[in-house]
């Protein structure tokens, strides 16, 4: 078995859950990419995305694009509902697409979801919604979805203006909430940034754990293509 093919030498967690310092700042491609890292050093790793807002009707029920993009990156490959158990039709809060579509959202369902995919994989990679302190529902905040899942958290950082602030914010409020940050990614949004590296270099100095790896901006992304630009580090 060659290098790139081997686990890292301590052992993997059963998941982790990843966040961001905001929504549409590239949470999906780095979760996306992250499994695909994860299958590179032999690892079986599967994605999900407990409550997606913002889907289309198909034939099989709602889906959505986010939670199809974590179901390709999987291997082996998970059941649509197992991956994301909350599929709401409006893209809005979830929260607010929760009740207009008459659901109530428990930790239960996601819960018993993510026992079925841990059984299949080596790690589970869980996605959020919006950035940290956005709730799941009127009940539930992001904090308490981790808790119940003991998983440790990543942060995705959307590399723009304003980056920094809103790095060392969301990185102090996981904390806060006494969950594990052991890590954040680097994500280019913006392609005409100005000194976009001065700032990745000052996030690598501030933030309080290390950078799994930098993802560049590409207006259209091949998760599989940039496994290789992250190193996760548990």
């Amino acid at each position: 078995m060659t290098d790139s093919l081997r686990l890292p030498r301590s052992p993997l967690p059963k998941g982790v859950f990843v966040t961001g310092t905001d929504t549409g700042i590239g949470k999906s491609l780095a979760s996306a990419t992250l499994l695909h890292s994860l299958r590179s050093l032999g690892a079986r790793a599967v994605g999900m995305k407990p409550v997606a807002s913002g889907c289309d009707a198909t034939a099989d029920g709602w889906r959505n694009e986010d939670a199809l993009l974590l179901q390709a990156a999987s291997r082996p490959t998970p059941r649509y509902d197992d991956v994301n158990p909350y599929a709401l039709p409006q893209p809005l809060a979830p929260e607010i697409a929760a009740a207009q579509a008459g659901v109530e959202i428990a930790l239960a369902p996601i819960q018993q979801a993510y026992v079925r995919l841990s059984a299949q994989a080596d790690t589970v990679v869980v996605e959020g919604v919006g950035g940290w302190a956005a709730p799941i529902s009127a009940e539930l905040d992001q904090i308490d979805l981790v808790r119940a899942l003991d998983l440790p958290v990543v942060l995705v950082v959307g590399v723009r203006l304003g980056a920094i602030n809103h790095a060392r914010l969301s990185a102090r409020a996981i904390q806060a909430d006494g969950a594990r940050l052991v890590g954040w990614i680097a994500n280019g949004i913006d392609p005409h940034m100005a000194s976009a590296e001065e700032n990745f270099q000052i996030l690598c100095r501030r933030l309080p754990v290390p950078c799994w790896g930098r993802l560049p901006y590409s207006p259209s992304p091949d998760p599989a293509a940039m496994a290789g630009l992250l190193t996760p580090v548990f």
